[in-house]
């Protein structure tokens, strides 16, 4: 293996070159109509309540429409699970609908569709998600059969060992996909032993995990003082909160300690290029990753713009660089992946082979450039409205508010921050984007994953003088 020294003496050297290595955007039509009023999202008000047993409570009358969205996040996730059964939550949200001590699951489905809807699970890295829509007159009958299969959930033998088959499956043809085989590399590179490395199970977890294990994990994870119940649409605030102190308020957490919670991890990802054979593939899958600041803190509505003007959005600079000039790459992007304890910005580009090392050399640019030279006015200006006009559009959706919410309370912030964080992203200053592309995109610190033909990676990023590391799926 070769020593870093000249990969970082290389990302030194492209720190300053960034104004000579790209085009100028072409300017725009002078005849383009100018941009409308920007509307951003108002922050409902939010109804607090706790229930005796510790059971959260937020509601947002939403008349008019005639459903509620009702999502129920518990504290946990795949970051709660046993360190030998990784991705274990993805099991039992996949089976705690399968059966009730009172109902089966043909019960459980019927009762959720007569109110116009159906219950679904996600694991997260910090909670366990359920969610639901149901018509604003079958209130009553929703609350039942949900307070039923979050108190009441058996976990049946013949259903657990369905859905082992089902998420082996799935998780076979997901490893066809050179995306999920990069982030699933990713996020063991970047966190290594720490809980958040885990995307979801592995055939041994999945082959090894019992039915008493997911009960046992249901009964210490699934409490009241554990977990929020956000409502969002068309319902009265005193009757839909008598109606969940009927059915949950006998709900009771038991007497141990709640399942062991994350802890932050070190900010100590390692700077180098992992390599996943995948032998005649036709193009390279990168993720790119570095540490980025929490949700809570001060920089984070500067790093959402610095990330827009990057890559977060169409007209971003790794849009019209890889793509609209050079060809290099369909679909660059960049996201900022957020966790309670660990925020992550990523770039992602699949590349045909022949321009791998271009195309690679191109995102080490841009992201230098956004780390050493401060922004555009119009750069700025034009993801401000891009964030917050695309959250003004996304929370008129009751599901999307009801979800983005239940985050909030999960991150331990307040109901507040869904209006605020609009607030926030337009009183950011060039100087802060400026700032937060300095700390969080300087390219010397991240983590690479790279999928594709062993050989192509090696040929094309060779003359780079990366040092690279062969890893196993």
């Amino acid at each position: 293996m070769r020593p870093l020294l000249p990969y970082f003496l290389l990302l030194m050297i492209l720190s300053f070159l960034p104004c000579l290595a790209i085009a100028q955007t072409p300017p725009l039509p002078k005849d383009l109509p100018p941009y409308g009023p920007l509307v951003p999202f108002h922050a409902p008000q939010v109804l607090q309540k706790k229930l005796p047993n510790g059971l959260t409570l937020w509601l947002v009358p939403r008349p008019g429409f005639p459903k509620v969205a009702l999502v129920v996040a518990v504290r946990g996730g795949r970051a709660a699970d046993p360190k030998n059964r990784p991705g274990l939550s993805d099991l039992l949200l996949d089976t705690i609908d399968q059966g009730t001590k009172t109902r089966t699951a043909r019960q459980i489905a019927d009762d959720f569709q007569a109110v116009g809807g159906d219950l679904a699970g996600q694991p997260l890295s910090d909670s366990d998600m359920l969610s639901i829509s149901f018509l604003s007159s079958k209130a009553e009958p929703a609350l039942a059969s949900l307070s039923d299969v979050l108190q009441n959930a058996t976990f049946p033998d013949s259903q657990v060992a369905l859905a082992k088959r089902n998420e082996q499956d799935a998780l076979q043809a997901h490893e066809a996909d050179p995306n999920f085989i990069a982030q699933r590399a990713f996020t063991r590179a970047f966190f290594g032993d720490h809980p958040y490395s885990v995307i979801s199970p592995t055939m041994e977890s999945l082959a090894s995990a019992t039915p008493a294990e997911i009960r046992e994990l249901f009964r210490k994870e699934f409490r009241p003082d554990q977990t929020v119940l956000v409502a969002v649409g068309d319902l009265q605030p005193s009757s839909f909160t008598s109606l969940v102190e009927k059915y949950f308020g006998q709900w009771t957490a038991p007497q141990d300690m709640p399942v062991e919670f994350t802890h932050p991890p070190a900010q100590d990802n390692p700077h180098a290029v992992f390599v996943l054979t995948r032998p005649h593939s036709v193009q390279t899958t990168f993720i790119l990753g570095t540490f980025g600041p929490l949700e809570r803190d001060p920089a984070f509505a500067a790093t959402e713009v610095a990330n827009a003007i990057y890559g977060g959005m169409f007209g971003s600079r790794l849009i019209n660089d890889i793509r609209e000039q050079k060809g290099y790459s369909y679909s660059p992007h960049s996201l900022l992946r957020v966790r309670k304890d660990a925020t992550t910005v990523e770039t992602m580009v699949n590349v045909r082979n022949e321009v791998t090392g271009a195309c690679f050399n191109e995102i080490l640019v841009q992201l230098n450039r956004m780390a050493t030279t401060p922004p555009e006015e119009q750069e700025v200006a034009r993801a401000k409205r891009y964030l917050v006009g695309t959250r003004a559009i996304a929370y008129q959706l009751q599901a999307a508010a009801a979800r983005k919410l239940a985050s909030l309370w999960v991150d331990s912030l307040p109901p507040e921050e869904i209006g605020l964080e609009s607030e926030k992203i337009q009183k950011v200053t060039l100087e802060e984007v400026q700032a937060a592309g300095a700390k969080y995109f300087p390219a010397g610190r991240a983590t690479i994953v790279a999928v594709g033909d062993e050989n192509a990676i090696h040929q094309q990023l060779a003359p780079l003088g990366i040092p690279m590391k062969v890893v196993k799926p």
